[in-house]
């Protein structure tokens, strides 16, 4: 049977006791909120006039990632073995602990796997034939300069999988721990390790899940701040797979997969395009309920750039893209015609060639010398010919002409290239 009593501080006094009777102690933190954990339990022997000591802890040696103790006992005690708890705590909300248990009365031993710079509480007790002897303390704080807490992000990608990304030391195996609660994260985690900055976990479906991860070879380093995921139900999954299967000067074949795999019923797709050059958005709506779907988008601008969204119309997730369509083509027939002090170029119209050309949008000339080695921007015109000066004897000339560029040159035309080396021959 047990029996109980309530203590104000840290110690306590146990009276009453049967002599020559094996009792077994433990103890729990009383709050506002509830009993805490138990300790672990300790049997404790009454015999008249015997009292056993507690075991003699001697560090050997410490480094950066391992120490070296000793345990004895007095030689009048039988000592059948030893636990030994080693705490250490990397912030104020979590101590942890590793137990070992040896057999023997005197025992040295080493301890590996440890952090640098940290602080270390040793206790030990003996277990003996009269029961086990009170703990015994030494603390050691290792060599060295402690290792930084890995920087963690993870985010979910579809209702199972997520993905974790840190920063933190090479060379070394980490440890990955997740788990659906706090209680579980520090007390009983699912974990995975690997060598690489990331990891791509498998968990359960609907969940919502936090994760930590930290360094756990050579060394049981600090741990990341935790970062919470909640897993992405079915209908808030972004479209997959999302490209461009045809781009013209003013269209793109859009192709995308469904969110999940063969959907039961029509699915509302809303497409935002957003005009990255001219800053003006437009917005579409498609119904489907193929696991493959194909929108054409029209009215684009040639060379235009623009970035595509495609999300559920619930406003899931997105997949988007950027793209950017085809340039107008170069103006043809590009010539040069020789006069005494100055050349005249002369091309087709575009218009002849290209709908979505204006003539009021005119064409841009420029020039490339090759002797000095520069460019430069001769003008523009809206006609089909330009005249060009002092050109130099001697000197090759590559001219280009094309339609004028817009908005800053974000929006050109391909150019029609013509090499000019008659001068001086």
């Amino acid at each position: 049977m047990w029996a109980s009593q309530r203590a104000a501080s840290n110690f306590t006094e146990i009276k009453n006791l049967l002599v020559s009777a094996q009792y077994t102690v433990r103890v729990a933190a009383v709050t506002s909120r509830g009993i805490g954990n138990w300790s672990d339990s300790k049997s404790i022997t009454t015999i008249k006039g015997k009292v056993i000591p507690p075991p003699d802890i001697h560090i050997d040696s410490y480094s950066e990632n391992s120490l070296s103790f000793t345990l004895s006992m007095d030689n009048d005690i039988k000592v059948n073995g030893y636990v030994v708890n080693l705490f250490w705590a990397f912030d104020s909300h979590k101590q942890e602990k590793r137990t070992l248990n040896f057999q023997g009365s005197m025992l040295s031993h080493k301890v590996g796997n440890l952090t640098a710079h940290t602080a270390y509480e040793i206790s030990a007790w003996a277990k003996t034939d009269l029961g086990d002897s009170p703990l015994a303390f030494e603390h050691v704080t290792t060599k060295g300069v402690r290792p930084p807490a890995p920087s963690l992000k993870a985010k979910a990608i579809n209702q199972t999988a997520v993905e974790c990304t840190w920063t933190g030391p090479r060379n070394v195996v980490y440890g990955i721990f997740y788990a659906t609660s706090f209680l579980d994260l520090y007390r009983n985690p699912k974990s995975l390790t690997t060598s690489l900055h990331n990891k791509t976990v498998i968990v359960s479906r609907d969940e919502q899940y936090l994760f930590l991860v930290r360094v756990v070879v050579p060394y049981e380093g600090p741990s990341s701040d935790y970062v919470v995921v909640k897993m992405i139900p079915d209908s808030r999954l972004p479209p997959r797979h999302l490209h461009a299967v045809h781009i013209t000067k003013t269209s793109a074949v859009l192709k995308w997969e469904s969110p999940y795999d063969s959907p039961d019923q029509d699915l509302l797709y809303a497409i935002a395009v957003k005009d990255l050059i001219r800053k003006s958005d437009r917005s579409y709506k498609v119904k489907s309920c193929n696991s493959t779907v194909e929108y054409t988008l029209n009215k684009l601008e040639p060379g235009g750039k623009y970035h595509i969204i495609v999300q559920l119309g619930n406003m899931s997730k997105d997949s988007n893209i950027k793209i950017t369509t085809v340039s107008l083509s170069a103006p043809d027939a590009l010539k040069i015609i020789t006069e005494n002090d100055h050349v005249l170029l002369f091309w087709k119209s575009l218009a002849l060639k290209e709908k979505y050309f204006n003539e009021s949008r005119g064409y841009e000339i420029h020039m490339f010398d090759s002797a000095m080695n520069i460019t430069a921007y001769l003008g523009n015109t809206t006609d089909n010919f330009f005249k060009i000066s002092n050109l130099k004897l001697g000197h090759n000339y590559t001219f280009t002409v094309q339609a004028r560029c817009l908005f800053g040159s974000q929006i050109c035309g391909e150019p029609a290239v013509l090499l000019y080396d008659d001068l001086g021959s």
